[in-house]
């Protein structure tokens, strides 16, 4: 690396986490993590569709923990969030999310296994 280009990055130092901010950013995605296996794992949750809903809230959240612990996006850095970026994730985040489900849902309807009463039925 030239001294030039590391004499460019000395006034950055704050762009990048400390240990702590690391080790709170793996803590939140643990946690983040494991919330959501337990919740399917244990069936707390009685609906299929609330255990979906809290998986998706906690996958947004997720996200968002990336986004400042790991991206070190915020509104204090130089390059903090601009209106259009922040748009551009939301709509990312909607059309992985939705987009995921959707997928889980139809191949759940399309793979399962078809009973000895409808093979009868096939011609």
């Amino acid at each position: 690396m030239t001294a030039s280009h590391h004499d460019a990055h000395a006034g950055e130092a704050q762009a990048h986490g400390t240990r702590q901010s690391y080790l709170t950013g793996f803590a939140l995605s643990a946690v983040l993590t494991a919330v959501p296996f337990w919740l399917v794992m244990s069936g707390v949750l009685a609906s299929k569709l609330a255990t979906g809903l809290v998986i998706m809230a906690l996958a947004g959240i997720q996200i968002v923990v990336h986004m400042i612990y790991f991206l070190h996006m915020d509104t204090r850095s130089e390059s903090g969030w601009t209106f259009m970026a922040l748009i551009f994730t939301i709509v990312l985040v909607v059309i992985a999310l939705s987009g995921s489900l959707w997928v889980m849902y139809h191949l759940t309807s399309n793979m399962m296994p078809v009973s000895a009463h409808d093979m009868s039925q096939m011609p």
